[in-house]
């Protein structure tokens, strides 16, 4: 019945908004006499802030058209290159006219990035994208708001995305490829690679987990407390809702978004309401700057999607209440994962020194499970002042954390790569010593 009402309620906001973003627009018009009025630039902002409280928000686009790479402005195509039902994987095709230039294309590592299936869309990941995207082929897993899937394609588990990121690692091939997983996916990538070298299947050639609960009973978080005190039962009863008509996945059971972005927004309540305020005044102050960036970053956060609730509460049950993984019970597809047998892949690890939903050492343990990799080719990487998306996302994720992760890819890569990154690129010596060996 909450979905309903959530949906009632979006119907009754529509004409509000809609009214709102009218009349802001009035109150700034220079042809508009009440524009003149002197009050009307703070009136134009009140009703700004309505339109963007109460707005739907749609499916961002990555929307990346050029990136420089190489040192030359270089074009960049996006496409499907394979779609399941539950997720698009898409590659960021780089074309340039200068011959040098597409040597050194041709010769750059190629990444997968794994992108979170958690709340919001693979395009939170955008500046991770862009930023790859200088001095590496780069493909990305683009996940599927679950009221859009149809009943008949059926139920999608956790074990579904272990097997969609072996089909992805397949498609590309796992000879030359590099694997970046951010937050939750760590467990599933680790999972799935676990999996192919048991069953001696070729591996990536590296994987670098960025901020994800490998091991959630260290240093546990508000996130990781909500998830154990509270029983299965609890989640299932309490956060699980029907899709209604007239959605194509009407019938599917689902965690809805809009109840993950209410939880988002209660996890940092004040930092919102400053945020929304600060809008105001920028708006007032004409300091538009500022205000694009407001607009930029809450269209994305505000942009949330269904996950189906079968993968939820098993991911919530598996990872953050049973902590399957680490403690060597965790089955997929009636398979023990072993990161044991992980033998041949490189392994990075990444932390931000503030994060606050995935805790110090929660990723790093993974380099306790996967003992049989070589010391030679670990890294652990704690990036200092950053929080969860600092690891990811802004300055410190493009200052501090790419460099090093692109020095490590680079340490491992089999093919000759042509040039250095644009970016400060690190050394392997100088990794080696910013980093600690895990």
């Amino acid at each position: 019945m909450l979905y309903q009402i959530q949906e009632f309620q979006r119907a009754l906001l529509q004409p509000l908004t809609a009214w709102a973003q009218a009349t802001a627009k009035t109150f700034v018009n220079p042809s508009n006499p009440l524009s003149l009025l002197p009050n009307a630039p703070r009136i134009a902002a009140g009703y700004e802030l309505l339109y963007r409280l109460g707005k739907e928000y749609e499916k961002p686009e990555f929307g990346i058209k050029t990136v420089k790479a190489h040192g030359k402005d270089v074009a960049i195509n996006e496409f499907t290159v394979v779609e399941k039902p539950f997720c698009k994987l898409i590659r960021f095709k780089r074309f340039s006219d200068d011959v040098e230039v597409i040597k050194k294309l041709k010769a750059d590592p190629v990444v997968l990035i794994v992108a979170p299936l958690s709340g919001h869309y693979a395009t939170l990941l955008r500046d991770t994208v862009r930023t790859m995207l200088q001095n590496h082929k780069v493909y990305i897993t683009d996940w599927t708001d679950a009221r859009v899937v149809p009943m008949e394609d059926g139920i999608f588990h956790l074990d579904d995305y272990v097997h969609y990121v072996q089909d992805f690692i397949r498609e590309i091939g796992a000879d030359n490829l590099h694997l970046i997983s951010v937050c939750q996916p760590t467990v599933p990538v680790l999972g799935a690679v676990s999996l192919m070298a048991s069953n001696g299947e070729k591996t990536p050639r590296s994987m670098t987990m960025m901020g994800g609960p490998i091991d959630a009973r260290k240093s546990p978080t508000m996130v990781n407390s909500t998830a154990t005190n509270k029983s299965y039962e609890w989640f299932e009863n309490n956060v699980i809702y029907t899709v209604p008509p007239p959605h194509p996945g009407a019938g599917r059971k689902v965690y809805p978004g809009f109840l993950q972005h209410a939880g988002f927004v209660a996890m940092n309540p004040d930092r919102h309401l400053q945020s929304h305020w600060d809008y105001f005044l920028n708006l007032v102050q004409g300091d538009k700057e500022d205000a694009q960036a407001h607009i930029e970053f809450y269209d994305e956060y505000n942009a949330v999607l269904d996950m189906d609730a079968a993968y939820y509460l098993e991911t919530i049950k598996t990872v953050f209440q049973e902590f399957a993984l680490p403690t060597g019970k965790w089955v997929v597809g009636g398979q023990l994962v072993k990161p044991q047998d992980i033998k041949t892949t490189a392994l990075l690890t990444v932390e931000g020194e503030l994060d606050d939903i995935s805790g110090s050492g929660q990723t790093r343990a993974a380099h306790q499970l996967c003992k049989n990799i070589p010391e030679s080719k670990k890294m652990h990487f704690e990036a200092k002042g950053a929080g969860h998306y600092g690891i990811f996302s802004g300055r410190r994720w493009r200052e501090m954390v790419y460099p090093q992760i692109s020095a490590f890819i680079r340490s491992q890569d089999g093919a000759k790569t042509a040039g250095k990154t644009s970016t400060r690129q690190t050394s392997k010596k100088t990794v080696a010593r910013k980093t600690r060996r895990a």
